[in-house]
This record gives structure tokens, C-alpha cells and sequence, in this order.
């Protein structure tokens, strides 16, 4: 076995012996492409999507140069009918790019490099074959040629040169030339069965059109038929939940949020790994890849930016054109190309209906917030640290300490949250109470009564703060919003905190530039 040429099945082996949440059916996907004109597969997911297990997967099922059935036995491949029929049948080629860029006495020779070890194992490989090339296409089809057989290539982390050299064209000129003379040659069908690429952005754009245009994308944009293999799936979640004793609805809060049409709930596979691990939820997802990054691409600020991700700490959704975006972290030109990375990178979930963006949970809410404070937008800064006290003031019914802890929210960054109607009021208010998020399920528009409430504070299991039901008027007065939730009965969709349920008005008046605030207990 070999680094690069069936290099076994130890990776999967190992992934195997920890938690392991079946995916084995990409298998049988892969399976109904093998010798196909579908063959060759690119999926794009971020960090800890679980990328690299499927490789070594892929890996440990192809490999003819060991005996995976064991690893297999138990998974849902197993009762497949391709499941025999391709297990452990190839030569299988398997190129870890970050290996390579660490491993390259320069990143400028990363090509060049990869090219000449993989040829050296091919050497030792096929000693009857002629492979003393310096073209790795060359030698592949050689040894096709001489043998009959045809190689699976496995590529890990294909992305890694337009991120770790996105400002070297040569380079990524050179490595493109290459997976061209691999996948896009008139010897490809000889000598490729199949090919599996994975990293995180999809294929390289220029102009508007892709370098390697015979691959099969599935992106973060467009799963397609693997939606299910990016990340868990909420019933993967709910049965690690019930497994390992961790509360679901905490687990949804802080980790769901990626939506596809064919699977609509998403989880970050990391992170919920890693809460199983540690017997709590936290900030796992974004330890690997530090806010440094995030605020890289805030601080750019381009055209309307910052309004868009201040509405989308709010809780709303964003407009968004992905199809400038070509695919790479140096041809950014505009506020859509930064948000269609952000979806790449999981900063931001992709709603393919109404081509929006928006933060999927809490976990990432938070990376904002770090970003945010570090990015000198102080007057946001100020008033998400300030949203503390402004939940306690209207806990503790001060309506007067909340209206003016809405009026500095408002006037420290008047240019965001300025109001011109009450969706932009809802949104900042939303901002304002952004730390009760860890307390309250907080749902805009929520159907109660004779209508909706603008707004509905829902306590978390375990907490023994009020309910809250409150209800915004912009432009008119605040006696008129707690006489609405009245008239409309709000509070009979929420009869489980009748006995601890608060209700509260804000109004916003645009002349004077000022709040109001009522809060009356609910008597029933």
C-alpha cells in the first residue's frame, strides 16, 4: 500500500472506531456513475462538514489492494446490489492537496511536486509500464494502455491552492492544466473510471465558465440529489440526541439552520459531534476557523454589506445574486460575492426558494457578533452589549429604562437602524435583544388569536423567565399596541405561560426620534 496509490482502508478504519453517523449510500451514487459520461463528481461543503470522511470512505470501499468488507457489513451500502459488485475492484488514486502545498519545499512547486511522488509510486507500481514521465495524465494513460485497467481518482481539499495562493495565477493555472489533462482529455474514459473532488468552493470560474465543465457539481447552493450527505440530517440528530442524552431542541438551536429543498434541516456535523463529546453545547464549528477570517471579508464593506448582515443579526432574510461569484477569494467585486463566499465557507445558509441569505443558528449568530465588535462598527457593538440590561428592565417591567435603552441603541449607529417602517423596526428591536436569544425562542409574526404578534418571547426548557409577548408600532402610539394584543387575544397561543406572561408595546415616533415602552403583567 502506498501514500497515493491504494493507500488501504486504516483512514475509514479509524473513523469507524469513534461516532460515526452512516453515509455510506454516497457510495451507491457513486456506484451509478462508475464508466458513466456522470463519472466524474465535485461536492463543495466548509470546514467539518465531514469532506475527508467521505474521502477515506470512497477510498477504503475502491482500494483493490485490501478487503473492506468488514467495515462495511453493517452500513446501509451493504444491502445495495452494487455493494459486491465494485467493492475493493480498483486502483485507486488519492491526492490530499494540503498534504502536498505542507509538504512542497515552496507552495510555487505544490504541482510539480505532486506530479513527481505520485509518478514515483506508479514507478514501483507498474514496473513493466513506461511512467517516467513528468506528466502524471501521461503516465496513467501508459499504464491503461499496457495493463487495461482504469484508475478512481479520490481528490481531497481540491480548492486548497485558490485558497492558500489565491493571488498566484500561475500556479493555479498549472494545477488547473493538470486536472484538464486528467478529466478533460480525449483520454480520460480510458483511463478514469470515476473521479470524487471535495473541498470547500466549487470549481473555479473564469469568465463565465468553468475550467473543468464535464464534472457534476453539488454545492451549498445546489446540493441536488446529495443534500443529505452535507452535514447531518435532523433525524441523524434526533437519534444521536436520544443516544448520547442531549437536549434536541438546544442541539437545533445552536447548530441547525442549513436548509436544501430536498432536505430542509441541516446540522454542522463538528460541532455536534463535538457536543456529544464534551456533554455541552458551545462554539465548536467556529474554533476552526477563527473570526480573523469572517471580519477579513466584513471590513470590506462593500455596497450595502453592512446594512445586510446588521438586517441579518436581526433575525431577517437577505436578496442575494450568486451567479457573479466566480468561485475563488480574490475576484471579490461586490456585496453578493462576499455573501455567496460566506455560504461556502458555512458562515451563512442559502435559501433556494426565495434566494436569500440569512445566519442558520446560534453558533454562527455568535461568530458575527465577535466579528462585528472587532470591525469598528462600535454603534452595533454598543447596543448588542447593552441588550442585557434591556431584557432585565423589561423583565423587571422598568418600560421607562427600556425605552431609552432603545433610544441608544437606535442614535449610536442612526445610519443602520434607522426605521422607515416596522419591518426595519422589528429587526432592530430584534438586534436590541439579541443575548435573550439564549433564553427565549424568539418568532416573529406568530400566528396567535386574531392574528399575529410581532413578536413572541418563548422561554427555553429550564428557564423561569416571563414570557413575553410584544407588539411594535411605528409611527402611531404605544397604548395602541398593548390594546391590540388585547382585541386580538395573542395571548391564548401561549396558554402555557399564562400565569407568567408579560405584554409589551414599543412605539417609535419619527419626528421626535424617540421610544415608548408599556409593559402590563397579563391578567386573565
Amino acid at each position: 500500500m502506498g501514500r497515493y496509490l491504494n493507500l488501504g482502508n486504516a483512514g475509514f478504519a479509524s473513523i469507524r472506531k469513534g461516532l460515526y453517523v452512516d453515509k455510506s449510500m454516497l457510495i451507491d451514487f457513486v456506484n451509478s456513475t462508475l464508466g458513466t459520461k456522470e463519472k466524474l463528481t465535485c461536492v463543495s461543503r466548509p470546514r467539518r462538514f465531514g469532506k475527508s470522511f467521505a474521502t477515506q470512505m470512497l477510498c477504503a470501499y475502491y482500494d483493490k489492494a485490501c478487503d473492506s468488507s468488514e467495515l462495511f457489513r453493517d452500513l446501509k451500502i451493504a444491502d445495495t446490489e452494487s455493494f459486491e459488485k465494485y467493492r475493493n475492484r480498483y486502483n485507486v488514486i488519492y491526492l490530499d492537496i494540503t498534504w502536498f502545498i505542507s509538504t512542497a519545499e515552496h507552495v510555487e512547486d505544490t504541482v510539480k511536486y505532486m506530479q513527481r511522488e505520485v509518478i514515483k509510486e506508479l514507478q514501483n507500481a507498474f514496473p513493466d509500464s513506461t511512467v517516467e514521465q513528468k506528466s502524471l495524465p501521461v503516465a496513467l494513460s501508459d499504464i491503461s494502455d499496457r495493463t487495461g485497467d482504469k484508475f478512481i481518482v479520490i481528490i481531497d481539499e481540491w480548492d486548497a491552492l485558490f485558497r492558500e495562493a489565491k493571488e498566484n495565477v500561475v500556479l493555479q493555472k498549472e494545477y488547473l492544466q493538470l486536472l484538464r489533462g486528467m478529466f478533460k482529455s480525449s483520454v480520460t474514459d480510458k483511463m478514469i473510471e470515476a473521479a470524487y473532488m471535495t473541498g470547500i468552493l466549487p470549481i473555479k470560474k473564469y469568465g463565465t465558465q468553468s475550467a473543468l465543465t464535464d464534472f457534476q457539481e453539488y454545492t451549498m447552493i445546489q446540493p441536488a440529489k446529495l443534500a443529505e450527505y452535507v452535514g447531518f440530517t435532523e433525524e441523524e440528530v434526533k437519534r444521536l440526541c436520544e443516544d448520547y442524552q442531549l437536549d434536541f431542541d438546544e442541539a437545533k438551536r445552536w447548530y441547525d439552520g442549513y436548509s436544501f429543498s430536498r432536505i430542509p434541516s441541516v446540522y454542522s456535523p463538528n460541532s455536534i459531534i463535538q457536543a456529544i463529546k464534551n456533554g455541552e453545547f458551545g462554539d465548536y464549528w467556529t474554533e476552526t476557523e477563527t473570526y480573523e477570517s469572517l471580519k477579513y471579508y466584513i471590513d470590506m464593506n462593500l455596497d450595502g454589506l453592512k446594512e445586510a448582515i446588521i438586517s441579518m443579526l436581526g433575525g431577517l432574510q437577505c436578496k442575494i445574486n450568486t451567479r457573479t461569484f466566480q468561485n475563488d477569494m480574490s475576484n471579490i467585486k461586490n456585496k453578493d460575492d462576499v455573501l455567496t463566499l460566506l455560504i461556502h465557507l458555512g458562515y451563512l445558509a442559502y435559501d433556494s426558494n426565495s434566494k436569500e441569505v440569512f445566519i442558520p443558528n446560534q453558533e454562527i449568530s455568535d461568530e458575527f457578533k465577535n466579528a462585528v465588535e472587532y470591525s469598528g462598527w462600535e454603534g452595533i457593538s454598543a447596543a448588542l452589549q447593552a441588550s442585557e440590561e434591556l431584557l432585565e428592565a423589561t423583565i423587571r417591567m422598568d418600560a421607562e429604562t427600556v425605552a431609552a435603552e432603545l433610544d441608544k441603541a437606535h442614535m449610536s449607529n442612526a445610519s443602520i437602524l434607522s426605521y422607515n417602517n416596522e419591518l426595519a423596526l422589528s429587526c432592530a428591536i430584534t438586534i436590541a435583544y439579541y443575548t435573550a436569544k439564549k433564553d427565549y425562542t424568539i418568532i416573529r409574526e406568530y400566528p396567535a388569536g386574531k392574528g399575529y404578534a410581532d413578536m413572541v418571547f418563548i422561554p427555553r426548557k429550564h428557564v423561569s423567565k416571563p414570557a413575553l409577548i410584544v407588539e411594535l408600532k411605528w409611527n402611531h402610539s404605544v397604548q395602541g399596541a398593548i390594546k391590540q394584543i388585547k382585541e386580538k387575544q395573542y395571548a391564548g397561543a401561549l396558554e402555557d405561560y399564562m400565569d407568567n406572561l408579560l405584554l409589551v408595546g414599543i412605539a417609535y415616533d419619527k419626528e421626535s426620534k424617540k421610544h415608548e415602552c408599556m409593559i402590563e403583567k397579563y391578567v386573565q
